[in-house]
């Protein structure tokens, strides 16, 4: 692990399953975590249109689907794919260490 503090760890790896969804904690900000083609990735896991948790949504290649009211996500950059939610995702930077998972704070 390098001398910058912004790097959190949030997971083990061996918690982050392909086709699943991990909610952790990044601080005091809720993330989600994904598996797709070997890469790691976090995203905000709250839904910007109606503050849903992502983590109970649906989870399709790499699009992930709010369980409220059906909007879309590209989990690999926090896009914003369809509506009703217009806003993006906050998205973050993940690094794997061993069987640990960090990411970088914002």
């Amino acid at each position: 692990m390098s001398d910058d503090d912004s790097w959190r760890r949030v997971a083990s790896r061996s918690e982050i399953r392909p086709g699943e969804v991990l909610s952790a904690q990044l601080g005091d900000e809720p993330i989600a975590l994904t598996e797709i083609d070997g890469k790691v990735y976090a995203i905000s896991e709250t839904c910007t249109h109606e503050f849903a948790l992502l983590s109970q949504g649906f989870l399709e290649e790499n699009e992930i689907e709010c369980p409220l009211h059906a909007a879309r996500f590209d989990v690999r950059d926090g896009r914003c794919l369809a509506g009703p939610a217009t806003l993006d995702l906050a998205s973050y930077e993940v690094k794997v260490e061993g069987d640990d998972v960090y990411v970088k704070a914002p």
